[in-house]
């Protein structure tokens, strides 16, 4: 049963969603500023709040997704906006070696981070602005086996679309992704309006 309270934030996330939307079409000179208030509301009443993801077959992110084929319901990032997402969220990003794929890592460290290696060798650096640090989870594979930020540095934030936040491996192999503690706050809402398991299990791949 939806409770009063998620119903007011999820209206809440998405008049937020809207109108940050639709501000940034005003920014690039989309719309004009007598165009604001209509692209926000048809964004509020159009626009879901999620996508859905395939992520195909890989170890870098088990035992929250994969190894096999997963399908994500990923909140949606419209902007490169740091109170948009948290250190320890699953992001979804460009891929920074082929920008016509996606990848999907746990965030790091951001901007104004102090970032220390392991290795001796490796002076340390600080993070510039509109940077990130993208791990994946499975700390039982090499590092150039990864592929994160280990291997292509830092990511940039524009390049965020959002925030993993439910995985389907399978029918019966499926359940929230542990974000950080605030994010899964703000998502809760999300969830209980925009996630659809069955939905879900017909259109994933195998």
């Amino acid at each position: 049963m939806v409770t009063a309270g998620n119903w007011f934030r999820y209206v809440y996330h998405r008049l937020d969603y809207a109108a940050t939307v639709s501000y940034k079409s005003y920014r690039k000179g989309i719309i004009t500023n007598k165009k604001v208030v209509d692209d926000v509301w048809k964004n509020f009443f159009q626009e879901a709040l999620t996508f859905t993801h395939w992520n195909k077959k890989g170890e870098e992110m088990v035992p929250i997704i994969g190894p096999e084929a997963s399908t994500l319901l990923v909140r949606k990032i419209p902007t490169a906006d740091s109170k948009q997402y948290s250190i320890g969220d699953v992001v979804v990003f460009k891929d920074p070696m082929k920008s016509e794929n996606f990848l999907v890592r746990r965030l790091a460290a951001v901007e104004g981070d102090e970032m220390i290696s392991t290795d001796e060798k490796d002076e340390p650096f600080v993070l510039e602005k509109d940077e990130c640090w993208v791990v994946a989870d499975n700390e039982s594979i090499k590092p150039e086996e990864a592929k994160d930020s280990r291997t292509f540095g830092p990511v940039s934030t524009s390049s965020i679309v959002g925030r993993a936040i439910y995985s389907l491996r399978n029918a019966v192999d499926h359940g929230p992704i542990n974000n950080s503690e605030t994010s899964v706050l703000k998502d809760t809402s999300v969830l209980e309006f925009e996630l659809d398991v069955d939905e879900m299990v017909k259109n994933h791949k195998e």
